[in-house]
């Protein structure tokens, strides 16, 4: 059954662990909600995506976003170092193929590249209320994992930027 009634009170439980009942709108369900949705959202911007590498990159963290979900949960699940290793290695590789950054950029060029910079945004968000969660006391969460959802929007931005290099699109500077 995809429903049980028993969160019409405004209350939940965190999946898969106590089953102890929690605001809906407290710091843990925002926590979890704000990397669902960017889960979610990753996979459409990979559903978008007919660059290989960038759509491969999407589903990786999607899958590290499953193990994130977890441990923010609860659940002993943690990713390791090398998954923050790997972003860093990624976005590297990534800044050696594209022209170098000359300051801020305006979202945009690209269909892709544009949907990226909104996932950057979800991402930082989701680090955010990850953060409330440890701040809190509510979870220990690894360093990794924070390391991971920092890396996270700065992949996602190299990312943006390789969709409109790759398409011969020019950044664009704002004018201030």
């Amino acid at each position: 059954m995809l429903y049980t009634g028993k969160g019409d009170g405004g209350t939940t439980t965190a999946f898969g662990c106590n089953q102890q009942r929690i605001s809906k709108s407290s710091e843990l369900p925002e926590a979890l909600g704000s990397l669902d949705e960017l889960n979610a959202f990753l996979g459409f911007a990979k559903m978008r995506c007919a660059e290989p590498r960038i759509a491969n990159a999407l589903r990786d963290a999607q899958e590290k976003l499953f193990i994130i979900q977890a441990e923010v949960a609860g659940a002993d699940k943690r990713i390791g170092e090398g998954a923050v290793k790997e972003v860093e290695e990624t976005v590297n590789a990534i800044e050696k193929e594209i022209p170098k950054l000359k300051g801020f950029s305006i979202a945009g060029g690209t269909e892709l590249s544009a949907t990226l910079d909104v996932a950057r945004t979800l991402a930082r968000r989701a680090e955010r209320r990850v953060i409330a969660v440890k701040e809190l006391g509510l979870r220990e969460l690894a360093p990794e994992t924070l390391a991971y959802m920092n890396r996270l929007s700065s992949l996602l931005f190299a990312l943006a930027r390789l969709a409109n290099h790759l398409a011969g699109v020019a950044e664009e500077t704002p004018k201030y």
